[in-house]
């Protein structure tokens, strides 16, 4: 371990074997020598004083190549997703962009799920298709359906949201895995979602997985953020030119406020998975809800493969309301507990109506959603507060 800086992109021998709450905590830096420091400051400089011509002093030169917060993220990100190195980016889809372009070029193929996040949508259908990138759309459930989609040699990418935004649909990583790599193809998991803390796709198969910072890994709901963990040395190299070349990368504040919301990710994480069980039995036994979707119920058709993957189910829950698409909107302006809000994954409790807000861009497309469905990313109040508000806010 380096002391004093950031660590390079390992986790270090005496975390490699740790438990996730303790890596959270120590993978990534070590006690500043000459302070004490047990919290990586905040590097807020552009440049470097070399020793001499190209003599770096701990590889640093310019801090869009490099940043001792940002590395100190980064190798955290790395330690708690169980792969190979870790990149952090100005916001999710710089981290997705930045992929693409390390894998991909004009000409070639992506498998998408069909009810992917509309940014993700949105950067595919109108950015990357104006670059010369094709793509289909799937149900990320039906892996037949995945392996029918993919094109010999022109697939690169089969990406895969489990659970999806934001109908919670569950893809089998493993199975996933296994058909992107007979094609010759890349399996991306965007892991928002679970969190690094409920779910680690590279231990399953996965080549890259993708996250929003902005949300679980944050979770305080001020920052704005991506990343990617890769468990490939060569392509680990690819995605580190092409980030330094485009540039999207996360600022050290930026940096410092994400590696402080992964030290408690643990203890939140658990919170919001004991919240959202509370509100799912509320709303699996209210009249005024036509359908609960939230992948530990035993009803749900992912179920078994979420219970297999996934060590919990997530703080996300979305349910239809029975009364329509009014109703759904009305349920949303009533709430109060509840910020109507977009995003997810903060500690305070968001509703908002997803065909309306989060996903107007695929309105209209394949991947348009329910008008009455809303999505619910359930926090860590008291879970009494909760259920009481969604009460008098269905009406």
């Amino acid at each position: 371990m380096v002391t004093g800086q950031a660590n390079e992109q390992a986790s270090g021998p005496q975390h490699d074997k740790a438990g996730f709450e303790t890596r959270a905590i120590h993978a990534g830096w070590e006690p500043d020598a000459a302070t004490g420091s047990v919290i990586p400051p905040i590097f807020a400089t552009s440049t470097y004083r070399q020793d001499g011509v190209g003599g770096l002093r701990g590889g640093y030169e310019y801090s869009r190549s490099a940043n001792p917060t940002r590395t100190a993220l980064e190798t955290t990100m790395a330690a708690l997703e169980q792969g190979e190195r870790g990149f952090a980016f100005a916001s999710g889809l710089a981290a997705e962009d930045t992929l693409v372009r390390a894998t991909c070029a004009p000409g070639d193929h992506v498998v998408l799920p069909d009810d992917a996040y509309g940014g993700t949508f949105r950067l595919f259908d109108s950015v990357e298709r104006a670059w010369g990138l094709a793509h289909t759309a799937v149900a990320v459930a039906d892996v037949d359906a995945v392996a029918a989609a993919i094109e010999p040699g022109r697939t690169r990418l089969v990406w895969l949201e489990t659970p999806t935004n934001p109908v919670l649909g569950i893809g089998d990583i493993e199975a996933l895995a296994a058909v992107a790599h007979d094609a010759g193809a890349l399996l991306v998991v965007d892991n928002t979602f679970a969190s690094p803390y409920l779910q680690q796709p590279l231990t399953l198969g996965a080549d890259v997985v993708v996250h929003s910072t902005t949300k679980y890994a944050g979770g305080h709901s001020d920052v704005v953020g991506g990343a990617l963990v890769v468990r490939d040395a060569g392509l680990a190299e690819r995605i580190a030119f092409h980030q330094n070349a485009i540039g999207a990368v996360a600022g050290p504040f930026d940096s410092w406020l994400v590696l402080r919301g992964l030290k408690t990710l643990a203890v939140r994480m658990e919170r919001h998975c004991d919240n959202a069980e509370r509100v799912v039995e509320f709303l699996s036994g209210d009249p005024r809800v036509a359908e609960v979707i939230y992948p530990g119920l035993p009803s749900h058709p992912g179920h078994e493969v979420a219970a297999r993957q996934m060590s919990r189910f997530g703080g996300i829950v979305s349910f239809r309301h029975a009364g329509g698409e009014q109703a759904a909107l009305d349920t949303c302006a009533r709430a109060e507990v509840f910020t109507l809000a977009e995003s997810l994954g903060g500690i305070e409790s968001l509703i908002e109506h997803p065909g309306r807000m989060t996903h107007a861009s695929v309105a209209g497309t394949d991947l348009e959603v329910p008008a009455d469905l809303i999505r619910l990313s359930v926090g860590i109040e008291t879970a009494d507060d909760l259920i009481a508000d969604l009460d008098r806010a269905l009406g």
